[in-house]
């Protein structure tokens, strides 16, 4: 297995980075990883990852529900709930800052579901999705016949009216490469929409090591409002809107116990869940989770 060691930020480029936390993988390995933070553009990042050819086993896990649509356990029913009217919230929020109908780029498409919403719509679709269980479970539910990771830099420039990663960009090896093929494939008037966990949240600083959305080794980066405002930047794009994934807070807060005390702790959970929500009412860089919807400068 060959890992993948920073000695320079993976944003900025600084030197100036430091270890910062030992985090488990709770969810696959059970192994430990340290997870470093940038002085200069705030990004924290988790060291010595396997590289991207060693990283596959995993995300073999059959609780992975993004790939598997799993309903079994009651914290996997509530997802599915949930995932049905932030579909519709999600298709609500392309349309307001793009157009009614147009081409949309889902990557890490999952099992298609948001496609799938999109084209309810009226949307010309097209998804990208690394996982071969995903794809298979993307044609089986919805028909949908999604590519491969390396489809993405065959694509045709200035195609799409939005791009999306729900959850996907933490995940991406080739940071800057992936950000500015985002960015050539766009329309002038297009719109990328990137949703990613925020270590600045309420949550976050209740569970700390236990904060399920560090999600080591796969989550690579970890990111707040700054680190991601810093990393756009270098590609002339800009961040004309932040909003709010009010349920994120609720589901991580949710895994979060489970993984500091062994079960899930329904009551606190759902208390430290609300009050990451609240504190985001007065202030979205607070939230659990953060769509950025970005533009060209």
């Amino acid at each position: 297995m060959s890992l993948v060691h920073y000695t320079n930020c993976p944003v900025c480029n600084s030197t100036e980075i430091n270890p910062l936390l030992t985090v488990k993988d709770h969810s696959v390995s059970g192994e430990d990883f340290v997870i470093w933070q940038c002085a200069q553009c705030t990004l924290r990042f988790t060291q010595n990852v396997p590289d991207q050819a060693s990283i596959g086993p995993y995300y073999a896990s059959q609780a992975y529900i993004s790939h598997s649509n799993t309903d079994k356990g009651l914290l996997n029913k509530l997802y599915q709930k949930v995932r049905g009217y932030t579909l519709v919230q999600k298709a609500k929020l392309i349309i307001s800052y793009t157009k009614k109908q147009g081409k949309v780029l889902d990557i890490g498409a999952g099992i298609g579901a948001f496609l799938s919403a999109m084209k309810r719509e009226g949307w010309e679709i097209q998804g990208i999705e690394p996982d071969a269980v995903a794809r298979k479970n993307a044609l089986n539910l919805f028909g949908l016949h999604l590519d491969q990771p390396a489809v993405l830099h065959n694509l045709n420039s200035n195609t799409y009216d939005a791009i999306t990663l729900w959850h996907v960009l933490e995940h991406v090896h080739q940071l800057h490469d992936y950000i500015e093929q985002l960015k050539n494939l766009l329309t002038a008037e297009g719109k990328i929409f990137i949703a990613v966990p925020n270590y600045g949240s309420g949550d976050a600083s209740v569970y700390k090591t236990y904060w399920a959305a560090y999600d080591v080794p796969r989550h690579l980066y970890h990111f707040n409002p700054k680190s991601i405002q810093k990393l756009v930047e270098q590609h002339s794009l800009k961040i004309i809107a932040k909003k709010p994934m009010w349920f994120d807070s609720f589901y991580i807060s949710l895994l979060s116990s489970k993984y500091q005390s062994g079960k899930t702790s329904w009551i606190s959970a759902g208390f430290n869940g609300l009050s990451s929500s609240l504190s985001a009412l007065l202030n979205k860089d607070k939230c659990s989770s953060i769509i950025y919807i970005i533009q060209k400068a």
